[in-house]
């Protein structure tokens, strides 16, 4: 996830403070084998005690990853406003964001967000990246026609595809993506059917309907070409 500030160097330092926590705690630790300095004061301040029994030090230290893997789906805004409303669909916080748009859940779709992450966590670590996740909640339909056309999903993988192209062209040593998700299954953010993300149509609805019939959606042919010309009928100019 990419968080922006909304504005001014209040919300810059609640930005920091938000990415402090949901994006660097964990992979600081599992990345450079040792607890940041900033998390001791927020432990503190949340009553959170950690035992550390007199090697857990070098085990840490002995122990960091070889490589970081990422999911991305949105951005969202942070603010140090405590009277600002929570963007709708934002499920850890955040204010909307009027420059984006968003999906049909409200996540808030910023394909140059994640150039800016990949630059982060590549400054940061210094470790090769897996995108392992990204990909698009929305209504699918079959048509009349039997066909479920998603050209919205196609729209939003390609301006991600182009975006990873460029943070590699950046310096960012990226390995490897895998879009979420290939089939339609049931949303674990809202156990839904209807909110699907694959490139197969499941023929199965909320209402408990449906015979899990499956048919091929028009991402599932453009991503078939995608993977065979590896990419290069997306990135033509790399721009920016």
């Amino acid at each position: 996830m990419h968080l922006v500030p909304a504005s001014g160097s209040k919300d810059q330092l609640a930005n920091q403070k938000k990415n402090h926590i949901m994006n660097w705690f964990c992979s600081d630790v599992q990345c450079c084998g040792k607890y940041p300095n900033y998390i001791w004061r927020y432990f503190k301040e949340n009553g959170i005690e950690i035992h550390m029994e007199p090697k857990d030090t070098e085990i840490l230290a002995a122990g960091p990853v070889d490589y970081c893997t990422c999911s991305y789906y949105m951005s969202i805004c942070e603010t140090a406003d405590p009277d600002a409303q929570s963007g709708k669909g934002n499920l850890i916080g955040g204010v909307k964001n009027p420059y984006l748009k968003a999906s049909d859940w409200g996540w808030q779709i910023d394909p140059e967000g994640l150039r800016y992450s990949l630059n982060e966590i590549w400054d940061r670590y210094q470790l090769p990246i897996f995108v392992v996740e990204n990909g698009l909640g929305a209504y699918d339909k079959i048509d009349e026609d039997g066909k479920a056309r998603d050209d919205y999903r196609i729209d939003y993988l390609s301006q991600h595809i182009r975006e990873m192209h460029k943070a590699v062209l950046d310096g960012v040593d990226l390995r490897g993506y895998t879009p979420w998700g290939c089939i339609d299954l049931v949303s674990a953010s809202t156990g839904e059917m209807a909110k699907r993300y694959g490139f197969i149509f499941v023929e199965r609805y909320d209402d408990g309907t449906g015979d899990f019939s499956r048919r091929r959606k028009e991402s599932f042919f453009w991503y078939q070409k995608v993977i065979a010309e590896n990419g290069e009928n997306l990135i033509g100019a790399a721009g920016d």
